[in-house]
């Protein structure tokens, strides 16, 4: 069957196939990037500076005995003796 200026339509050399093959090849990995994309965003965790928001990191007795001994408000007789406290509880 030929057309109109009598060629082929549909092998008119091979160059229609090409692009013909490039178009179908698009059709079909365009979306299926797309969709693999949709699913790596809706199932992934956000990574950035939101995700330190959250509860603050609770500190023990014991890290606050050493904060406040590092800071030199008590000195180190009562820090031992806080320590030894803390520590047979």
């Amino acid at each position: 069957m030929n057309g109109p200026y009598n060629h082929g339509w549909m092998f008119d050399g091979g160059v229609g196939m090409l692009f013909g093959g490039l178009w179908m090849i698009l059709l079909l990995v365009v979306p299926l990037l797309l969709l693999a994309v949709l699913l790596k965003y809706l199932f992934t965790k956000p990574r950035g500076s939101g995700d330190q928001q959250g509860a603050p990191e609770m500190q023990t007795p014991l890290d606050v005995l050493k904060t406040t001994y590092a800071r030199g408000e008590i000195s180190r007789e009562e820090y031992l003796q806080k320590r030894d406290d803390i520590l047979e509880k």
